[in-house]
């Protein structure tokens, strides 16, 4: 199948890579890479590697539109950055896609977070997929693993520890260090978002929390929504106590269902080191979900990169193929 790439950020060409390496088996040809930064590639039939921007592979396209329409793909591949505020120009982008019976994978937390249910649904009028595993826990089945195995399960909540700069930046007090030398560490490992005080404020954990709760409890939601206090006010000082004491702080998501409702929220919480939650290091990810009949169960994600995000992406283009097929 052809794609159409918009967004080539680090997960962008780590998923071109992995194309690469796939291709005998997984026959996927690029067709169009569209970019705010360095501009637009497109080839009907198909790109090379690593493609110049410009001639002979033509001129910034002026909108996402006329690049999806000069591609002639049949996905788009949405991997633009996070706007925690409002989902834009994800959403937009998603929704023109669509418009042209396009099927779309994406790795955008952002459209999930505030506009999933009318996208799934657009999406179903068009009769074309739409893929986002990657949108909360890098290529860590989530989504997916109640899609395709949990017939029949009700989610009545989940707890989840979903932002890794925050950890990065608390390690970092743990050692002595400041603030600002956690996330110095965590922008030099390329896991934070576009701007890092998502991250640490709670912006990015707010827009997983939203996410899940509006894919897997229908609470049709937004990240402004979550109650959410971020890691801003910690110091090495308070750290350096809380660790003295056996414990550690880890930015938790929180969700439970109560009656009709869905209460969320995001927390700087004071964990005993011992504490499951507590127990993932540097980047690594776990959320565990509570269900009617499944009891409690988890995933954890161990030092994911932009490796495993590029996976979830790829899974999801595979899983589109099949329902094409």
């Amino acid at each position: 199948m052809k794609l159409a790439l918009i967004g080539y950020g680090y997960a962008g060409r780590a998923l071109a890579r992995l194309l690469r390496h796939k291709r005998e088996e997984f026959p996927f040809l690029v067709t169009g890479i569209h970019t705010l930064r360095h501009g637009t590639a497109v080839a009907p039939e198909g790109l090379p590697d690593d493609p110049p921007f410009g001639p002979p592979f033509g001129p910034r396209a002026a909108s996402v539109e006329e690049f999806l329409d000069a591609a002639r793909a049949d996905i788009a591949v949405e991997l633009t950055t996070l706007n925690p505020a409002t989902g834009e120009p994800a959403i937009s982008h998603i929704r023109a896609a669509f418009a042209r019976r396009m099927h779309v994978a994406t790795a955008n937390k952002g459209p999930i977070a505030h506009a999933y249910a009318e996208l799934r649904d657009e999406a179903a009028r068009a009769g074309v997929g739409f893929r986002f595993e990657s949108a909360v826990m890098d290529g860590a089945p989530v989504f997916n693993l109640w899609h395709h195995n949990l017939p029949g399960v009700q989610v009545l909540g989940f707890t989840g520890v979903l932002n890794s700069t925050s950890k990065v930046v608390v390690e970092a007090l743990e050692r002595g260090g400041s603030f600002e030398d956690g996330l110095k560490a965590a922008r030099a490992m390329g896991i934070t978002e576009g701007d890092g005080a998502f991250d640490v404020e709670g912006w990015d954990s707010a827009a997983k929390t939203a996410a899940l709760a509006n894919v897997l409890m229908d609470a049709r939601t937004t990240p402004q929504q979550v109650s959410t206090r971020g890691i801003v006010k910690l110091t090495p000082e308070r750290v350096a106590e809380i660790a003295r004491r056996g414990k550690t702080v880890r930015l938790i998501s929180r969700a439970r269902r109560t009656g009709g409702r869905v209460s969320l929220r995001v927390r700087a919480e004071v964990l005993d080191r011992c504490d499951i939650l507590a127990a993932t290091p540097g980047t690594s990810n776990l959320i565990l979900f509570h269900t009617d009949l499944m009891g409690t169960f988890g995933t954890v994600s161990i030092e994911p990169t932009v490796e495993q995000t590029a996976y979830g992406v790829f899974s999801d283009l595979v899983n589109l193929t099949r329902r094409s097929g």
